[in-house]
């Protein structure tokens, strides 16, 4: 059986509706052997209604370490989702290297001082040529800063089904060459299913880019509430194993291994 886990996963300490205990049933139906909790942690912005107070930092590591602690039921492990500022490396480095987490996903929700995901109206009057190739250019240096051990839904501008007229491939290919180079992770985001785009993150069509390029990769959901943990995942590991994949990346105290498909490690 594939040694699954599901690394991305919402909690009500930013915008999931369900508490991370509530998470647990439903991973061990779907035979998950890890759950991992990553909450939006964002700096640098006023908090918005999506993200978590830093206020509640600690009591957020504190409840997941209690439910490690106590749950023998399946691996709980602790990370953390976290926006990434162009200019603010330094900073985020800062804050992020003292926490005891076993993995971070550094992901870019914001273009200036505006998110793309929230609506279709960041779009409007835009040029979208132009914001997918900037997007891809702010996703990049997310991941020469090394200080994020997983790359987020790393086309999260395709999120409400615009199209580019310009030949993509060429963007993927230095963001997955970037990856190898820095030894960054990236997800195969199974929630792109239940937004307007209706498909994974990222392009299926360009998979095969992150293959060639030898980039480790996982299988996550972004679930929001319990019942959308490991969601599609049986599309996902056949998608990746048709594609060449054979291996998973697994994280703990931020360090990677790479699991075979096929393994009860």
């Amino acid at each position: 059986m594939i040694y699954k886990t599901d690394y991305h996963i919402h909690t009500f300490y930013s915008d999931g509706k369900s508490a991370p205990e509530d998470y647990i049933v439903t991973a061990v139906a779907a035979g998950l052997k890890e759950i991992g909790f990553s909450d939006h942690l964002t700096l640098f912005r006023a908090r918005e209604p999506w993200t978590m107070d830093v206020s509640e930092l600690g009591k957020y590591l504190g409840h997941l370490k209690s439910l490690r602690n106590s749950c023998n039921e399946i691996k709980i492990k602790t990370g953390l989702e976290v926006d990434f500022f162009p200019g603010k490396e330094k900073e985020l480095g800062e804050f992020l290297s003292p926490l005891k987490v076993d993995y971070l996903i550094g992901s870019v929700h914001y273009m200036g001082d505006s998110t793309v995901d929230l609506g279709p109206e960041f779009y409007e009057g835009k040029d979208y040529n132009k914001i997918f190739e900037a997007y891809f250019d702010i996703v990049i240096e997310a991941v020469s800063s090394e200080l994020f051990d997983i790359i987020g839904h790393c086309d999260l501008i395709r999120l409400f089904g615009y199209e580019t007229d310009i030949n993509p491939e060429p963007l993927y290919r230095k963001l997955a060459s970037s990856m190898r180079q820095h030894n960054v992770a990236f997800e195969i985001n199974t929630n792109g299913r239940n937004r307007p785009l209706g498909d994974f993150f990222p392009d299926k069509k360009l998979l095969h880019v992150f293959c060639d390029e030898n980039v480790p990769v996982c299988v996550n959901s972004d679930a929001h509430i319990n019942s959308r943990t490991a969601q599609y995942f049986d599309e996902a590991y056949d998608l990746l194993r048709d594609t060449g994949f054979t291996e998973m990346a697994v994280f703990e105290n931020r360090r990677r291994t790479m699991v075979p498909f096929r393994s009860e490690a």
